[in-house]
């Protein structure tokens, strides 16, 4: 689980970024009144006089209306040009300097002229693919008039193919001010982009080391967010200026309906499985994925009652979060460990976008307040649930830690004899397949001494007789006595264990006959010299070995039959000695059918 680990450790240094980053926001946030200076003055339908007329062709200047209406609603607009007249009251109150901005782009051309005491006029225009040095970030466009002797007494402003009027938001700004909220606004967006970015890289990173489908929808929503962010803002025209109007207002609707539906199912993953009534469960996935199709027509329309379709989504919105919210609920009370970590994550967003489809935030924050709060209430769902699936995995980890450690004991302690604590007759083949596997692998290899593997068999002399006289307590300390020294040859050429009753083995790697015969004697002798008192006093208790060499072929049954052989021909022979079996096949007959003793008795 090492990808997990390199998730956590990437987790714990992007919060420390986040942390720095939303500080950094709720600074400018509460900043911006100090920063704005005098108020911005909005121009809307109610407070400037408009126009309808033809859509001049290209390369003709249009003539400005004779005559604009201050009352009555606008009409047959969406095919043609619409002209605004900002009133002389609102162009006052705007200061000597004003910078105009305009936050719509669903328009094929913006055309605006500010004229002057003098009689002159000075026409700017963006179009879409081709704003020019006019945006900003925030999703503005910024017009500046220029310098003249002359008082500015008039700005007029024409859009061709504009999508649609009520959803125009215009303001007048103060020259001094423009560059100071220009660079907030991109501190803030900056800021929050970035989040969000990182929050999709450790999400994805988390759910491809976890194997999860609940990081994986959150790290794709992200995504989504970032994308979303970038259109609304206009940080992509730094890299694609040709996108610039239209095409990017119509990935916006896209993006933003499509995050609805990754947000939806990211919940749904992150709820623990039976903590939703299926019904409410599916309920929400239909209206998530209602929302996310309605967002293709949406985001293609140029004209009809685009204002029609937007309250439907915003209604499928509102629906949608009293939908996920119940799910929210409801797994709560049902015991969701995840929906009691990621309540806090989901509370944000939710009452943000609902604050959004009835309270009209346009006007906050620059011209940008729906969109900072949507960003804002996203920051800080990356930030809540990077949090807490971070400390849900690591508690994770640390129960399968736990569980493995477990199971580790207890598959040791089930390859253990419990009275001496040496490897039982499972964990002594478990432990020595792979050293018997290097002369089975080869069967006609010829091994010199430094691949020979010797298997010793060891058998306590007349231990029966010792429970007899001692009792069964006493035959117990015996073996545990032996099987503490014979443990001092264990390690990485040696391994030893207990067969059962007071039978033991050791094998052992890398030596020849000659080495496997001293070895024998060395455990015999150091065997032999224990001292068990106060049963019956020291060295009175001795072994008889019978060893056998590997061979290319063999494995652990057939090497224990040939040591077998070996200790029956030791006890046999007079018990307290070593017997190596010889490489050759044993001749036929009662008495030749064993080894041949080469052991050294006392």
């Amino acid at each position: 689980m090492s990808g997990l680990d390199a998730a956590m450790d990437g987790g714990r240094r992007m919060l420390g970024r986040a942390v720095r980053l939303i500080l950094s926001c709720l600074a400018l946030a509460v900043a911006q009144p100090a920063l704005a200076g005098a108020p911005d003055q909005w121009i809307t339908l109610e407070n400037a006089c408009h126009a309808t007329g033809a859509t001049p062709a290209p390369g003709h200047d249009a003539t400005l209306p004779t005559r604009f209406s201050c009352h009555g609603e606008l009409r047959d607009y969406q095919r043609a040009s619409l002209w605004l007249k900002v009133n002389a009251q609102t162009l006052a109150q705007a200061g000597p300097t004003p910078v105009l901005m305009v936050h719509s782009s669903r328009f094929d051309a913006l055309h605006v002229g500010f004229f002057y005491r003098d009689g002159t006029a000075d026409w700017q225009e963006v179009a879409r693919g081709a704003y020019g040095a006019n945006w900003r970030l925030g999703g503005q466009i910024a017009f500046v008039p220029p310098q003249r002797d002359a008082a500015l007494v008039g700005v007029v402003l024409r859009f061709d193919r504009v999508a649609s009027a009520p959803m125009l938001r215009m303001r007048l700004i103060d020259g001094g001010q423009a560059q100071i909220q220009a660079t907030a606004m991109a501190s803030m967006i900056g800021a929050m982009l970035m989040l969000l970015a990182l929050g999709a890289v450790y999400n994805f990173g988390l759910a491809f080391a976890v194997r999860r489908q609940f990081p994986a929808w959150q790290g794709a929503w992200a995504t989504c967010m970032v994308a979303w962010g970038a259109m609304w803002s206009q940080f992509h025209l730094f890299f694609f200026p040709g996108l610039a109007g239209v095409v990017s207002a119509q990935i916006c609707t896209a993006l933003s309906c499509l995050a609805t539906l990754l947000a939806t199912y990211s919940l749904l993953t992150a709820i623990d499985p039976g903590h939703v009534p299926r019904w409410l469960g599916r309920t929400t996935r239909v209206v998530a994925l209602a929302t996310a199709l309605l967002g293709v027509p949406l985001s293609l329309m140029r004209s009809g009652p685009l204002e029609f379709w937007a309250n439907a989504l915003g209604f499928l919105v509102l629906l949608l979060l009293v939908l996920a919210g119940s799910c929210l609920i409801t797994a709560w009370r049902r015991g969701s460990s995840a929906a009691r970590a990621f309540v806090g994550a989901w509370a944000v967003p939710m009452l943000a976008l609902g604050l959004s489809s009835v309270v009209d935030f346009s006007h906050a924050v620059w011209g940008g307040g729906s969109q900072m709060l949507v960003l804002a209430a996203s920051a800080w769902q990356t930030v809540w649930l990077s949090v807490a699936a971070t400390r849900r995995f690591m508690g994770m980890r640390i129960e399968r830690d736990r569980a493995l450690v477990a199971e580790a004991a207890a598959q040791e302690q089930a390859r253990r004899d419990p009275l001496t604590g040496l490897r039982n007759r499972r964990g002594f083949t478990d432990a020595i397949t792979p050293l018997l596997d290097r002369v089975t692998q080869a069967p006609d290899a010829v091994l010199d001494d430094s691949q020979g593997v010797a298997l010793l068999l060891l058998d306590v002399d007349r231990f029966k007789a010792i429970n007899d006289a001692h009792g069964h307590d006493a035959g117990d300390v015996v073996l545990v006595t032996l099987a503490r020294r014979l443990a001092r040859w264990d390690g990485a050429m040696c391994v030893t264990a207990r067969l059962g009753g007071e039978e033991f083995a050791l094998l052992a790697t890398g030596m020849g006959r000659f080495a496997a015969l001293q070895l024998a004697e060395s455990v015999r002798t150091g065997l032999g010299d224990c001292d068990h008192s106060p049963f019956f006093g020291r060295g009175q208790v001795t072994v008889s070995v019978g060893v056998a060499m590997a061979r290319p072929g063999d494995d652990f049954a057939a090497l224990y039959r040939t040591a077998d052989a070996a200790l029956y021909a030791a006890k046999h022979q007079g018990r307290n000695r070593v017997v190596i079996a010889p490489d050759v096949i044993y001749p036929e007959g009662d008495d030749a059918a064993m080894p041949i003793r080469i052991g050294i008795s006392d």
